[in-house]
C-alpha cells in the first residue's frame, strides 16, 4: 500500500530516526557538511518537555561551528544565573550550604574562559530541539513527524527501514547508506540491533512536575537552575533529594521528587502535586499553574558496542542516566558531532568506509563513563546525609534533631558543621566537573599516536580541563588575531573538513597538504600561525599550547580534535608530504571507495 504519488521506496544518504538532541544535531551536521539526511520521529511534534538543559562549552563548541551558537546564546538563560547551588530544607527553610556551580564564581571561572570560546548555557530541550531542526531544515535536512521506525535490514549496499506513517497507517520503506539510531532510551533501533548493555538498569523513580509560579523573591538573590531540598523521604529514589529546577528566571519551574520503581509511579493529583510543592517552596503563600506531570526512570544502563555494520546508535539510545552533572544532551551531541563527519566522508568518496569503526571505538568508552560518573553524583548526595549522621529521614524528630545539632555549640556540633561542609564541597564533581567535560581522549584507528605518553594531569582530571594537542585530544582554545581581530583557534578549524595547523617555518606542510587534498578530493584548511603568518599569536598563548616546535603541525579532524601531531619542522618538502600522506591515510583509509 502506498500514499498517491509518493513511491514506495524513499532514498537517501543517512537516515537518523529520532529528533532529540542527538538526532537534531546529527541531521543539522550532516546537513550542514552538504549530506543527504532524513530524520524522522513518530512524535507528532518536538519535545514539550524541558528536560535536558545544562548545555556545556564542549556541546556549545560543536553548536558554534554550525554557526547557530548565538541563536540558542539569544534565547537561553545566561550563564551568570546558573551557579548558586543551594541544599535547604525548602526555600525559605534553613540553608545547609550552597556550592557555586559551572564556573561562575571567582576561583572557577578562569579556568572555564581559558578552555573554550563559549559560554556554558541553560537551554531546556524545547528551547534547542527546534534550533537545531530548523538549522538542518535550511540546510537541506528533511524532516517527518508521525513516522515510527518499525524495523530494518542490512546488506552490503546499504540499509532498508520500514516506516509506519501514523496519521495514516500506511507503510513504507527508506533505503540508505547508513541508519543512525537516535531514537531514546527506549530505542528500537538499539535492540533489533542486539547491543549488549551493562549496568543494573532501572535504579529509581522520579516525577517530573512543570509548573509556573513566581518564587523571584525567594530565589533572585542566590540564583541558580537548581535548589536540593532535604526533606522527609526525599533521599529515598529518585535524585537524592527533592530537586526545583528553574525553568525561567524565576517564574517556570520542574519539581523532582523520587517514588520506587517495584511500585509504580502516584498519581498525579492536583492535591498530591500542590502538596508536593508546598513542602518544597516551604510555604503555600503562592500561586501556581501546572503544565505537565511525568514519570521518568533514573538508569544505570550504558551499550558497550554503539553500531553493527551499517547502523549507529546515539544519545540516550546508548548512555542511559540521571540528569546529575548535565550530561545528557551534551554528550548526545557530541555523538552526532564525532559520527557525522565521519558519515559526510565516507558518503561522498573520501573515506574508506573502516573510518566508520572509529565511532564505536571513540564513543562507547565515553557512553560508560557518563553513566558512571551521573550515578555516582547521586550517591555522592549521600555524603550530606552521612555528615547529619542520619541513616534515613523517617523520623522527623531525629532529622529535625540532627539539623538542631549542626547549628549547636560545642565539639558535636562543630563536627558535623565540619561533615557537612565537606560534604557539600564535594559536589564539585556534580557541579564543576570541568574536566569530565573537556579532557575525553579517543583512541582509535582516526587517530595517529606520536609515540608521546598522553600528558599529565596537574590537577584532578575530573575537575579541571587539561589542554593538550596530544593526538585523540581536543584541539586547545586560545585566542589569536586575525587581521588584527581575535578568534578562536578553534574558528580555524572545523565546518566539516580536515586542517593542518603549523608555524613559522612550517610552511612545505601547507604546500603539502594543498597537493594532497587536490589528490584526495578533500579541501584541507591551511593555518599557519606566528608572525608575519596570517595568524599571529601577540599573547603568545599558542606557543605555550602547541607542544610542538614552531615549523611542527598538527592534523586537526573536522570534530576539531587531532588525529596526528609532528613536533618539528619538516626537513623537506619529500618529508612534509610522506609524513601527512600517511597521516591521511591512517586516519581516511589509503582508498576512497565510498
Amino acid at each position: 500500500m502506498t500514499l498517491a504519488g509518493t513511491p514506495t521506496v524513499v532514498d537517501t544518504d543517512v537516515l537518523v530516526v529520532g529528533t532529540g538532541p542527538a538526532g537534531a544535531s546529527a541531521a543539522l551536521f550532516l546537513a550542514t557538511y552538504g549530506t543527504r539526511v532524513l530524520v524522522v520521529t513518530k512524535y507528532g511534534r518536538l519535545s514539550q518537555e524541558p528536560r535536558a538543559h545544562i548545555t556545556n562549552q564542549r556541546a556549545m563548541e560543536t553548536l558554534r561551528d554550525m554557526g547557530v551558537e548565538q541563536t540558542l546564546t539569544a534565547l537561553a538563560t545566561p550563564w551568570e544565573l546558573m551557579g548558586t547551588t543551594t541544599f535547604c530544607t525548602s526555600l525559605v527553610g534553613e540553608e545547609l550550604g550552597r556550592i557555586p556551580s559551572w564556573g561562575t564564581d571567582t576561583v572557577r571561572h578562569a579556568d572555564y574562559a581559558l578552555a573554550s570560546p563559549c559560554t556554558m548555557l541553560d537551554a531546556p530541550q524545547t528551547l534547542t530541539e527546534p534550533v537545531l531542526v530548523k538549522a538542518a531544515q535550511d540546510r537541506g535536512a528533511r524532516v517527518r513527524f508521525d513516522t515510527e521506525y518499525l524495523r530494518h535490514v542490512q546488506d552490503d549496499e546499504g540499509v532498508t527501514t520500514t516506516l509506519r506513517d501514523r496519521l495514516t497507517g500506511v507503510e513504507f520503506d527508506v533505503r540508505s547508506r547508513y541508519l543512525v539510531g537516535a531514537d531514546g532510551a527506549r530505542s528500537a533501533v538499539a535492540t533489533d540491533l542486539e547491543l549488549p548493555f551493562e549496568g543494573p538498569g532501572a535504579v529509581g523513580g522520579a516525577l517530573g512536575i512543570v509548573f509556573r509560579a513566581d518564587l523571584t523573591h525567594l530565589v533572585a538573590h542566590r540564583p541558580s537552575v537548581l535548589y536540593w531540598m532535604l526533606q522527609p523521604g526525599a533521599e529515598k529514589e529518585g535524585v537524592g533529594l527533592g530537586v526545583l529546577r528553574m525553568i525561567k528566571p524565576w517564574t517556570e519551574w520542574m519539581l523532582m521528587w523520587g517514588y520506587a520503581v517495584a511500585d509504580g509511579p502516584p498519581e498525579l493529583t492536583d492535591s498530591f502535586v500542590r502538596e508536593l510543592a508546598v513542602g518544597l517552596v516551604g510555604t503555600d503563600d503562592f500561586e501556581m499553574e501546572v503544565l505537565s506531570g511525568s514519570p521518568w526512570t533514573v538508569n544505570h544502563h550504558f551499550a558497550t558496542t554503539i553500531s553493527r555494520g551499517r547502523v549507529f546508535c546515539a544519545g540516550d539510545a546508548v548512555h542511559r542516566h540521571p540528569p546529575t552533572n548535565g550530561l545528557g544532551s551534551n554528550t548526545s551531541i557530541q555523538d552526532a558531532y564525532n559520527l557525522a563527519w565521519k558519515l559526510a566522508h565516507v558518503v561522498a568518496g573520501t573515506a574508506h568506509p573502516s573510518l566508520l569503526d572509529s565511532y564505536d571505538a571513540e564513543r562507547a568508552p565515553i557512553a560508560r563513563q557518563v553513566v558512571e560518573r551521573a550515578n555516582r553524583s547521586i550517591a555522592d548526595t549521600g555524603r550530606i546525609m552521612a555528615a547529619l549522621e542520619l541513616t534515613d529521614t523517617t523520623d522527623v524528630e531525629v532529622l529535625e534533631r540532627q539539623l538542631a545539632l549542626r547549628r549547636a555549640p560545642g565539639p558535636d556540633g562543630d563536627r558535623v558543621r565540619a561533615a557537612v561542609r565537606e560534604a557539600i564541597a564535594h559536589k564539585a564533581y556534580e557541579f564543576d566537573a570541568h574536566g569530565v567535560e573537556h579532557n575525553q581522549r579517543y583512541a582509535s584507528a582516526a587517530v595517529v599516536p606520536d609515540g608521546t605518553p598522553m600528558p599529565p594531569y596537574e590537577r584532578d582530571a575530573e575537575l579541571y580541563a587539561r589542554p593538550t594537542t596530544w593526538p585523540g585530544a581536543k584541539l586547545p582554545h586560545t585566542w589569536v588575531t586575525r587581521a588584527g581581530h581575535e578568534v578562536s583557534t578553534l574558528d580555524l578549524a572545523g565546518t566539516g573538513r580536515f586542517a593542518v595547523v603549523t608555524g613559522v617555518g612550517g610552511d612545505a606542510w601547507l604546500a603539502a597538504a594543498a597537493e594532497l587534498g587536490a589528490q584526495r578530493g578533500l579541501t584541507i584548511t591551511p593555518v599557519a600561525i606566528g608572525p608575519g603568518l596570517p595568524v599571529d599569536d601577540p599573547y603568545g598563548t599558542w606557543a605555550d599550547l602547541r607542544e610542538t616546535a614552531d615549523g611542527g603541525v598538527l592534523l586537526v579532524r573536522p570534530d576539531l580534535y587531532v588525529a596526528a601531531r609532528h613536533a618539528a619542522a619538516p626537513t623537506s618538502p619529500e618529508q612534509a608530504r610522506e609524513w601527512l600522506a600517511g597521516a591521511l591515510d591512517a586516519v581516511l583509509g589509503p582508498v576512497a571507495t565510498g
